[in-house]
């Protein structure tokens, strides 16, 4: 019991809630088993199934790991700079947007490796 105890602590140390009109956010911190530290951002949408007669919830989650940390939260800040102000940050304009795009080889070789581990299964 204790062991399973000290999992589920490990695995979410820390949840924020944010309840915004249809929709609740959640900021979750967790850890892996080498107890690094990463955040999962969870929008959840209260949806009606017509053809199950019933309501269930719709989730989108995006996890964001401790190297991105600061990157993400300077998009951020720049971001809602942007919208209180209409000021674009410095050299906003002079550097790439950060869009890796891949080619279309790259997204071919993606595909075609994917199939073939769907056909080892």
């Amino acid at each position: 019991m204790e062991e399973n105890e000290k999992m589920n602590n490990r695995e979410e140390l820390f949840s924020r809630p944010v309840r915004a009109g249809k929709r609740t956010y959640f900021f979750d911190v967790k850890a892996t088993r080498g107890d690094e530290k990463y955040i999962t951002i969870t929008e959840s949408k209260r949806r009606f199934s017509n053809e199950q007669n019933r309501f269930f919830y719709e989730k989108h989650k995006i996890f964001l790991y401790k190297e991105d940390f600061e990157k993400f939260a300077n998009a951020l800040k720049e971001t809602l700079n942007f919208i209180e102000t209409g000021e674009y940050p410095e050299g906003y304009f002079d550097e790439p947007k950060g869009y890796d795009e891949p080619n279309d080889t790259e997204m071919k070789d993606d595909v075609d490796d994917w199939f073939n581990d769907m056909e080892k299964k």
